[in-house]
């Protein structure tokens, strides 16, 4: 089906026998001469005419052979009109299962571009349980809901589940269009290395293809996506399959210094913890998974041989940069560092940093 017919879902049908019933008009048959030449009693061709009885094979055959229209035409019309009875009779239902979607970021969602606005609720149901990949609500509560009911015991984590599951499926759409290599370690320990001297480069335009290309040779889907409102997470890890990693981020604190720091926490997860798990940036219940993940990104970028160094380091702009030009990374990177560890106050140096805002 085209995108043009999916969209195009007409709430009246034509019945089969509305054709059937013109030709016999042209022809000047009556029912009871097209149930002769049939073979049908007069009472079943009545049916067939109503829409009431269905065109089967063998009907499609007779009516190929009395009526001049092949056996596929008809075939194909009786499956449009049952296909648009369904769907008629399954968009009444749905409609019953609206109040889902008072639970979904759905302005975010369809503001970002994830979905459609549509017509009627029973649509914008249908349209929602598309886009997450599920058949009714009750599987979209145990493929996203539930498995997020962990996080929701954390004080650190906003109510709005959902509106987390949905940025997360985002990031799953996003990943399944990226081609990736089978996962190997060692390669995106490479990767990320060659990743850390691209903490310079400011353009997002140049640097986020180059962070997809690099982590997709190593088996890492990247992908940037905003977060919808309810949905406080700076970045997510998971596992896709064995051989693919999903590392998502949302540019929630817009500056580079938190991006990069973002992207390395998560690689670190990728490195470090086991396929079964789920990462959510900053609502982590496992303090320890978190705690090394944010040493090995403060490691990566900034060495601990070089670390030591930071509470001698002169309160300038200058000294900073000198630094960071010194050890290969951005100047926010270590005005970042410094800020977080108390070196230097929260309102000192930030013109180094580069902010980012989505269009």
């Amino acid at each position: 089906m085209t995108e043009q017919a999916r969209l195009f879902q007409p709430d009246w049908v034509s019945p089969p026998g509305d054709t059937i019933a013109d030709l016999l008009e042209e022809k000047g048959w009556s029912q009871a001469e097209f149930a002769q030449r049939c073979g049908y009693t007069t009472k079943h061709a009545s049916l067939l005419i109503n829409g009431k009885a269905s065109i089967t094979e063998d009907t499609a055959l007779k009516l190929e052979r009395v009526l001049g229209s092949s056996a596929r035409f008809w075939l194909v019309r009786e499956a449009q009109y049952r296909e648009t009875i369904a769907r008629q009779q399954e968009l009444k239902s749905l409609e019953a299962e609206a109040n889902w979607l008072k639970q979904l970021p759905l302005v975010d969602m369809i503001r970002f571009g994830w979905i459609r606005k549509c017509r009627s609720k029973g649509q914008q149901v249908a349209e929602c349980l598309q886009f997450f990949g599920v058949s009714s609500v009750d599987v979209w509560q145990k493929r996203y809901a539930e498995p997020l009911a962990a996080f929701k015991a954390s004080s650190k984590f906003d109510k709005d589940g959902a509106a987390v599951s949905a940025w997360l499926r985002q990031g799953e759409r996003v990943a399944s269009e990226i081609a990736c290599q089978p996962y190997d370690k060692a390669l995106f320990k490479q990767a990320l290395v060659e990743l850390r001297a691209l903490t310079n480069e400011t353009d997002p335009k140049v640097f986020v293809p180059k962070m997809i290309t690099t982590c997709a040779r190593a088996g890492v889907a990247v992908v940037f996506e905003p977060a919808p409102k309810g949905c406080p997470v700076s970045g997510a890890t998971r596992w896709l399959s064995a051989e693919k990693a999903l590392l998502m981020l949302s540019l929630r604190h817009k500056t580079n210094d938190h991006l990069w720091f973002a992207f390395f926490h998560e690689a670190g997860h990728i490195l470090l913890h086991g396929k079964k798990m789920l990462f959510l940036e900053n609502m982590g219940l496992d303090d320890e998974h978190e705690r090394q993940a944010d040493q090995f990104a403060s490691d990566l970028l900034i060495p601990p041989q070089f670390a030591k160094r930071l509470p001698f380091l002169e309160r300038t702009y200058a000294a900073t940069k000198a630094f960071a030009e010194e050890i290969g990374v951005a100047q926010a990177i270590v005005v970042g560092r410094m800020q977080k560890e108390d070196y230097l106050p929260w309102t000192h140096l930030n013109k180094c940093k580069v902010h980012y805002r989505w269009a």
